[in-house]
């Protein structure tokens, strides 16, 4: 199974898109004129997309539930999460760091939204990892693990071979991440069946920087 843009669901004709890091209001009305069903908003200072609580407020009062709020956070501190909650509302948590079960529970005692878990992919050994977050995740985001020495855990640009989603079980409601384009984003879902995509990098012309017409194209080229 995997999830629709709240509960998910499994509906294998729907794709649903995500486009990450968003930190204008002109890259976020591209994503709302072209029906993206989710936006991602950065709270991890290292990432040239990091995004400020105040300014995240002012891009959130625009979406007026025409798609679903997703902050993003790495290994966040309780401070962080409630500075970000104060200023507005999320429907999704993104864990991208290396946060343990426990402090997944923990952050759904804090938080009224769902919890998304990324996991880093290399080998298809590594899609195990989702097996402890089970009954604990909402879903899962698989994405490309990132080379040694970079310290943005994704939007780094890179793919995983998607082949080792081909056939596997899923335990977990998942979203596929890491390196799509508008050139290769049918291919993704063709391979790897998903129906949630995500996309940060692919859709700039330099880190953090957000361009109108890829966004449309990636979500043109979404649309099965």
């Amino acid at each position: 199974m995997q999830p629709e843009p709240s509960k998910p669901h499994c509906n294998a004709m729907t794709i649903s898109t995500k486009i990450c890091g968003i930190t204008t209001p002109e890259a976020l009305d591209a994503v709302l004129a072209h029906g993206a069903s989710h936006i991602g908003l950065v709270f991890f200072p290292p990432s040239p997309r990091n995004i400020t609580p105040e300014a995240a407020a002012a891009l959130a009062a625009r979406v007026q539930g025409r798609a679903k709020i997703v902050g993003l956070f790495v290994n966040p501190a309780d401070a962080v999460l409630e500075r970000v909650m104060r200023h507005l509302p999320l429907d999704i948590i993104q864990l991208h760091g290396e946060e343990s079960p426990s402090l997944l529970t923990h952050i759904k005692s804090l938080a009224h939204a769902e919890l998304w878990k990324a996991v880093a992919v290399r080998k298809g050994s590594d899609l195990a990892v989702a097996e402890q977050y089970i009954g604990i995740a909402d879903a899962i985001l698989y994405d490309a693990k990132p080379p040694p020495g970079v310290n943005i855990p994704g939007g780094n640009g890179l793919r995983f071979d998607w082949t080792v989603l081909r056939g596997h079980r899923h335990v977990l409601p998942w979203v596929l991440s890491g390196g799509l384009s508008a050139d290769n984003v049918a291919e993704a879902i063709r391979v790897t069946g998903a129906n949630v995509v995500d996309v940060s990098s692919g859709v700039e012309t330099a880190p953090g920087v957000k361009d109108v017409d890829k966004i449309a194209a990636f979500l043109k080229a979404a649309k099965l």
